[in-house]
């Protein structure tokens, strides 16, 4: 999926645009995850629903009860899907100890775990949001597991 706020990052630092830099990422990992973190569309889903996004895994299992509105159109579905997977992300690398953000060559992004796992947030999130399953939640909990 191609996510345009990455070109711009990628642009002010070095990279060109469609490409991943692993030095940008790794100079700046705050900036990554504060960029990634913004879910703007699932933010004001949420917030719409009553349920406060404060990057824990609490409020991931209220979005897993949410009611799926956003399939009735399919124009909105993946966009959430790619914040619900942002998301999902950005709590791991603020909760697990040493999981981070890292961009595939392809350019996706995908949490990289201390063991060396990997979670594309990206697939997670949109399988979320078009079926439910696996709820975000449940994802959480597993990768978050030593």
């Amino acid at each position: 999926m191609n996510i345009p706020f990455l070109d711009n990052w990628r642009k002010r630092h070095g990279a060109a645009p469609g490409t991943p830099d692993s030095d940008a990422v790794s100079s700046d990992p705050e900036g990554v995850a504060q960029l990634l973190s913004e879910c703007e569309l699932l933010r004001n889903q949420a917030e719409r629903a009553g349920v406060q996004l404060d990057d824990t895994a609490e409020s991931l299992a209220a979005l897993d009860q949410l009611l799926p509105r956003w399939r009735d159109d399919p124009e909105v579905s993946p966009w959430l899907g790619s914040d619900a997977g942002l998301y999902l992300g950005t709590v791991i690398v603020r909760t697990v100890p040493g999981a981070a953000w890292w961009f595939r060559p392809d350019g996706e992004p995908v949490v990289q775990l201390p063991s060396g796992r990997q979670l594309d947030a990206l697939e997670e999130g949109a399988s979320w949001a078009e079926t439910g399953t696996p709820e975000l939640s449940q994802l959480y909990a597993e990768f978050s597991e030593r």
